[in-house]
This record gives C-alpha cells, sequence and structure tokens, in this order.
C-alpha cells in the first residue's frame, strides 16, 4: 500500500513539474493570462507532492518518549496543508491575475504556442490522473466514490486524484478560453477563464480541507472495524458486557483501541488477565491495522 501511495505521487510530482514549465513558457510567449494561472496551479501541485512525500516519511518515524503512538498523524497534517497552499496560494493568485488581466484586457500572441502546450498538458495530466484513478479504484474496494473519501484513512491517495482531476478540469477550461478567445476576438475571456480556474481550485482546496480535518482531529476506525471488535470482545464467556468499544485512526495504518468491559463476578484475576491477553491477540490478528489495544474493566453504566 506504502508503494502505491508512493508511485502515485512520484507520478503525479513529475507530471506537474513538466507541465509547470510547458506552460510559464508559453504564458511569456502568448502573454495569456489563464496559460500563467494554469503555470502557478501546477507549480502548487509539484509544491504539494512534495509537502505529501515528506509526510509519508515523517509518518514512518518510530514511536518516542514525546510521542508513544508514533508520528502516523503527519500525513494528516501535511494533507491540511496541501489543501491550505490550493486554496491560498493556487487559487488566490489565479483569481488575482484574473482580474488584473479583466481591468488590463491584453490580445494573445502565438496563440498556436497555448493549443499546443494545452494539448501536451492534458496528455501528460491524464496519464497521471488515471494512473491516481486507478488506485484509488483499487483501494476503495465495493465503497463508491464519495463514500470512500467519507470512510478513507489514508488522504494521500484521494488528494492526489482531487488535485489531478481539478488540473483537468482547469486544462479543458484554458483551452476552451483559448479557442473563445480567438473565435470570438474577446479579450475579457482569458481572465474570465483564470478566476474560473481560481474558484474550481478553491472549491477543491475546501473539500479536501473539510475530508482532511476530521483525521487529523481523530477520526473513529470504520463501523464495521468498531462493530467486528465487540463482536470479537462478546464471545468470551468471562466477559458479561461490552460497555465501550472507542478507536481512533493514529496514522492511516495505526488503529488505537480502547474497549471497556464487564467481567463476570465469579472470574478471577487469573482469569479475566487471560480474557483480556487472547482478545488482545485476537483483535490484532483480525484486524491488521490495529495496533495498540487498552481493555478496561468497569462495571454496566446504568442508561
Amino acid at each position: 500500500m506504502a508503494s502505491s501511495r508512493k508511485l502515485v505521487i512520484y507520478a503525479a510530482l513529475a507530471g506537474n513539474a513538466l507541465i509547470a514549465i510547458m506552460k510559464f513558457i508559453a504564458a511569456s510567449i502568448t502573454g495569456s493570462s489563464v496559460m500563467f494561472s494554469e503555470g502557478i496551479h501546477s507549480v502548487v501541485d509539484t509544491g504539494n507532492q512534495m509537502l505529501l512525500l515528506y509526510g509519508l516519511k515523517q509518518a514512518k518515524k518510530p514511536a518516542d518518549d514525546r510521542f508513544p503512538f508514533g508520528h502516523g498523524k503527519e500525513i494528516y497534517f501535511w494533507s491540511f496543508i496541501v489543501a491550505i497552499m490550493i486554496f491560498a496560494v493556487g487559487a488566490g493568485i489565479s483569481i488575482y491575475e484574473g482580474i488584473h488581466r479583466l481591468l488590463n484586457p491584453a490580445p494573445l500572441e502565438n496563440i498556436l504556442v497555448n493549443y499546443i502546450v494545452l494539448s501536451l498538458a492534458i496528455v501528460f495530466e491524464g496519464a497521471a490522473w488515471f494512473f491516481a484513478l486507478k488506485e484509488f479504484k483499487q483501494a476503495k474496494g465495493q465503497w463508491g466514490y464519495i463514500e470512500a473519501v467519507q470512510r478513507g484513512k489514508d488522504p494521500t491517495l484521494f488528494v492526489v486524484l482531487f488535485e489531478d482531476s481539478a488540473a483537468m478540469l482547469g486544462l479543458v477550461v484554458a483551452l476552451l478560453a483559448t479557442y473563445l478567445t480567438q473565435l470570438t476576438g474577446n479579450l475579457y475571456l482569458d481572465g474570465l477563464a483564470s478566476i474560473i480556474i481560481g474558484l474550481i481550485l478553491a472549491a477543491t482546496a475546501m473539500w479536501l480541507a473539510f475530508e482532511t480535518k476530521s483525521l487529523l482531529i481523530g477520526e473513529s476506525a470504520n463501523i464495521h472495524v468498531v462493530n467486528g471488535i465487540r463482536k470479537l470482545a462478546r464471545t468470551y464467556d468471562k466477559i458479561e458486557h461490552v460497555n465501550e468499544v472507542l478507536t481512533m485512526h493514529m496514522g492511516p495504518e495505526f488503529i488505537l483501541v480502547n474497549i471497556s468491559v464487564e467481567f463476570k463476578d465469579a472470574a478471577t484475576a487469573t482469569e479475566i488477565e487471560e480474557t483480556v491477553s487472547q482478545l488482545d491477540a485476537a483483535i490484532k490478528n483480525e484486524y491488521e491495522n490495529v495496533k495498540r489495544i487498552f481493555i478496561e474493566g468497569e462495571a454496566r453504566k446504568k442508561s
């Protein structure tokens, strides 16, 4: 899974870096505002992929006295920073550039360069998007796309997919604006398209921020994991009642579990100790992402 995540990010990183160079060259030749905005978009995406790779590296750091549960949440933090970068830098500069061009319209020169660069960008970006989509499909299993984003605990896959999808949509807008500007001679379309690209980036950033916020705060494991743990606990005859099963993702592949159970009054200390040990092993065997388990003995809470 980790290698697949990195391949997706590396593919997007290489594609965006190359595309950014082409877009800025085209913008300097043609004077196109929308091409400049697209160049900024690709630079931001390139930086975002670097941040995700850094987050994956930091998340692998082992637990220590200061961080006893490891650094798995680093990837959630850096995914949230990516959303902020898309909003503040990508969307902000694109909208600013678009407004500036609306106030100061200028004709496009050597417009053929725009067509060539945008066409190449669609090819490269499309390849990265297809690869990210393929990995996301594999990771989501039977879930729908929106459900997979909402329930997914690994933001790297859907962050890259969102970025690439926004990039593809932005390229279509840029290509359409270039064509309509050439067809109609309306100089305001270039600036308007730049603003539209900025709004696309802003919407993408807000959705990413919303989806990564809950993971950063401390989201529980998926319901089937929680219910499965509860069901396992109920199979032990020394456990009278399962009070609570509390879980938290400390990273995409690290679930912390806290179980509150009421042991039978007749259970001896040795039997309780054996039950706790067996339940701990059974849960970790069933759910490989469960790394730490705490089991509390408490009387059943009265409703």
